[in-house]
C-alpha cells in the first residue's frame, strides 16, 4: 500500500478558509488567478501522497454558491495550436473541456476571454463558435510596452481598451489550458474597469507550487522546478517578503521579477498597493497540511527523475535541448538522487539486454517488479501490463489470459483490414480483448478486477513508447518512464 504523506481533508477545509478570509479582506469582492492545473493536478498527487488530483475544485463547490469561472486563452496559442502535453489537445479544445467540466459540476461560467487578439482569423473562428454555443467572449489587446510602461497600461489606451468583464459573484476564479494565457493580466484589467465604475475588488494568486513555507531546496520545490524546465521557472528566495518581514519564504523567478510592476500597477488604480511580496499575494495552504516529510520528500526524488527521464525524451523529438536535459541533471543532483533510486528502470534494461528486445517493468504496490518483453504477440507495455494483472490476482504466471487464438484475429484485423504494419497489440487493444474474454473467463474476469491497483504503480520502458501505450499508462495512474530511443529506426513515430 502506497504511504499517504499529505492531509487532503485539512488542505480542503484550510483552503476554502484562506480563500474566504482574502474575499473579506478586499470588501467582498476578489479576483483569484488560478495558477497551475484546476483539474487533473496529477503533478500534485504525485508529489503530495494523499493529494487527490481534483482537490481544488472540490474546494471550490465549498464556495459555488459565491464563485464563477473566468476562462482565458492566448490568441497567440490558438494560432499556434499549441498543446496541452498531459491531455494531448490544444489550448482551445481544453476551454471547451473546462467548460463542460464546470457546467456539469455547477460551478457558473462567466466567460472566455481571449487575450493577445489581434484579429487572427483562426481566432475569430473559435470565438464564432463559442458565441454560437452560447458562451459570452470578451477580447483583451495587446498593450504596447507592457509590462513596463505602468502609465499606458493603467490608462484608457492599455486596460480601458478591453472588454469589461461582467461578473456577478464576490469570487472570481480565472483560469487558463495552461501557462502564458494571460491571467493576472486580466484580473488587473478587471481592477481598472471596477474601479472606475466604483466596484470594491481585490487580486491574489493561488499557486500551488514552490510550495512558500518549504525550505528552497526542499525535493516537493525541486519537482516543481524539473516540471517546469521548458518554462525557465526557477525557485528563489522572495527578497520583497524577507525585506518587508524577516522571514524566508520561496516564491519563483517570473512572480518577483513582476512584482515591482505589478505593486506599480496597483498604485497607479488605487494609490497604493495591498501588498509587500509575491508571498503576500498567494493564498497557498499546501505546505501546512503535509503530514510526513519523508514520505513526499521521497515521492518527490522519484517525480524528479520522471521529469529528467521526460525531459531526455523530449530532447530525442527535438522538443527540449541540452540546456534543459542539463537543468534536469542538476535538479537531480541537487537532491542527491540518480536514476538508480527509480528500480524499475534497473529491471527495464536488464530484461531487455536479457532477450534482445525492448522491455518493460512494473513496480506494483508491494514492492514487487513484473517484467514484460516484446514478442510476436505484443509490445513491452501490453505484455508487463498482462503480467501486473495476473500477479495482483494470484494468477499462475504460466497460465495465459490471451490465448494466440484470442489475439490473432485481431492481429489479422490490423494488418488486412486496418492497415497498419505493426501485428503487435497495444496496451488498448490488450485490455479490450481481456474486457472481451472477462465475460466467459472467470480468470480474465478476475484479472480485470485488479486494474484500480495500478494507480500509483512506477513503471520503465526500455524505448519510447507509443502515444497510445503511454495515454492508456497515464489512464491507469501508473507512472511511466522511457529511455530516449526508438525501437526501430523511422523519421515518423506515433
Amino acid at each position: 500500500m502506497k504511504s499517504i504523506g499529505f492531509d487532503n481533508d485539512k488542505y480542503i477545509q484550510l483552503q476554502s478558509q484562506k480563500i474566504q478570509e482574502r474575499i473579506s479582506s478586499f470588501g467582498g469582492k476578489l479576483y483569484l488567478e488560478f495558477g497551475g492545473k484546476l483539474f487533473d493536478d496529477y503533478h500534485a498527487s504525485r508529489v503530495l501522497p494523499g493529494f487527490q488530483p481534483d482537490s481544488k475544485i472540490r474546494m471550490l463547490l465549498r464556495m459555488k454558491d459565491d464563485a464563477e469561472m473566468i476562462i482565458v486563452v492566448s490568441a497567440t496559442a490558438i494560432e499556434q495550436n499549441k498543446i496541452r502535453g498531459d491531455l494531448g489537445i490544444t489550448y482551445d479544445m481544453d476551454a471547451l473541456r473546462l467548460i463542460d467540466t464546470f457546467n456539469d459540476i455547477g460551478i457558473y461560467v462567466g466567460g472566455v476571454v481571449i487575450t493577445q487578439y489581434m484579429q487572427q482569423p483562426s481566432v475569430d473562428v473559435f470565438i464564432k463558435r463559442l458565441e454560437n454555443l452560447g458562451i459570452r467572449v470578451y477580447k483583451h489587446y495587446p498593450i504596447d510596452g507592457y509590462p513596463t510602461n505602468v502609465r499606458k497600461i493603467v490608462s484608457e489606451e492599455g486596460y480601458g481598451k478591453n472588454e469589461y468583464i461582467e461578473t456577478t459573484k464576490s469570487l472570481v476564479v480565472v483560469t487558463a489550458p495552461g501557462p502564458g494565457s494571460g491571467k493576472m493580466a486580466t484580473c488587473l484589467s478587471q481592477l481598472y474597469h471596477d474601479h472606475i465604475r466604483g466596484i470594491k475588488a481585490g487580486y491574489a494568486k493561488f499557486e500551488t507550487f514552490p510550495i512558500w513555507n518549504l525550505p528552497l531546496r526542499h525535493p516537493v520545490n525541486m519537482a516543481y522546478e524539473a516540471a517546469t524546465i521548458d518554462l525557465n521557472d526557477v525557485n528563489m528566495i522572495d527578497p520583497f517578503h524577507l525585506e518587508a518581514t524577516g522571514i524566508t519564504t520561496v516564491n519563483y523567478n517570473r512572480d518577483i521579477e513582476i512584482f515591482p510592476v505589478l505593486r506599480a500597477i496597483f498604485e497607479k488604480i488605487y494609490g497604493t498597493c495591498p501588498y509587500k511580496s509575491p508571498t503576500d499575494m498567494g493564498v497557498n495552504m499546501v505546505g501546512y497540511c503535509i503530514t510526513d516529510d519523508d514520505v513526499v520528500s521521497e515521492a518527490s526524488k522519484m517525480e524528479i527523475i520522471r521529469r529528467y527521464y521526460d525531459t531526455l525524451c523530449r530532447k530525442r523529438n527535438g522538443t527540449a535541448d541540452a540546456n534543459e536535459v542539463y537543468q534536469a541533471e542538476l535538479i537531480m543532483n541537487k537532491v542527491g538522487v540518480d536514476t538508480s533510486f527509480r528500480q524499475v528502470v534497473r529491471y527495464a534494461l536488464n530484461k531487455a539486454e536479457e532477450t534482445g528486445d525492448p522491455a518493460a517493468a512494473i513496480e506494483l504496490p508491494d514492492g514487487s517488479v513484473v517484467t514484460g518483453k516484446t514478442s510476436n504477440l505484443m509490445g513491452p507495455a501490453a505484455a508487463a501490463l498482462l503480467n501486473a494483472l495476473k500477479k495482483l490476482g494470484g494468477i499462475n504466471d504460466e497460465f495465459l489470459l490471451l490465448p494466440p487464438v484470442v489475439i490473432e484475429p485481431l492481429q489479422k484485423l490490423k494488418i488486412e483490414n486496418l492497415g497498419n504494419h505493426n501485428p503487435r497489440l497495444h496496451a488498448d487493444e490488450i485490455l479490450m480483448a481481456l474486457a472481451i474474454s472477462a465475460t466467459t473467463n472467470p480468470v480474465a474476469a478476475l484479472a480485470m478486477e485488479q486494474l484500480h491497483k495500478l494507480k500509483g504503480c512506477q513503471s520503465h520502458i526500455s524505448v519510447i513508447v507509443s502515444s497510445v501505450d503511454k495515454n492508456i499508462y497515464r489512464k491507469l495512474g501508473i507512472e511511466l518512464t522511457c529511455e530516449p530511443v526508438y525501437e526501430r529506426k523511422k523519421f515518423y513515430n506515433k
